[in-house]
């Protein structure tokens, strides 16, 4: 390993074997800290600039979705923008990233209807 993660009262830093140190913004720290903890549980990690444009097997993989699935979320529903790149479409992470969002909060505003449905129908005890 040729550094390390350290962080105390003076701040995140990144220290080198040679015993260099780059000190590290809390932001930056925060993202290595949960890097560190995904691969530590065997998950893998991928870290994309934001701008940066997907094919739409890696945008279907980041929504957990089929690929077919995520087609139809670009053409029929329109969903997502995308653009072509010859015959290629392209998606935004961005824009990926920001329809998940809206995705996750109406998921979460319908699960709250139906636990509250199931409640005044005296479903919960």
């Amino acid at each position: 390993m040729d550094a390390v993660l350290a962080g105390d009262r003076g701040g995140a830093r990144l220290v080198a074997r040679s015993g260099e140190e780059i000190q590290l913004p809390g932001s930056v720290y925060e993202v290595l800290a949960r890097v560190v903890h995904e691969l530590a549980r065997g998950n893998g990690v991928s870290v994309l600039p934001v701008d940066a444009e997907l094919t739409t097997q890696q945008a279907a993989d980041l929504l957990n979705v089929s690929r077919p699935h995520l087609i139809k979320l670009l053409e029929e529903e329109r969903a997502i923008p995308f653009h072509r790149t010859g015959r290629h479409r392209r998606v935004r992470l961005q824009d990926l990233l920001e329809y998940r969002k809206r995705r996750d909060l109406e998921r979460r505003g319908l699960l709250r209807k139906l636990t509250q449905d199931a409640q005044d129908s005296g479903l919960y005890g």
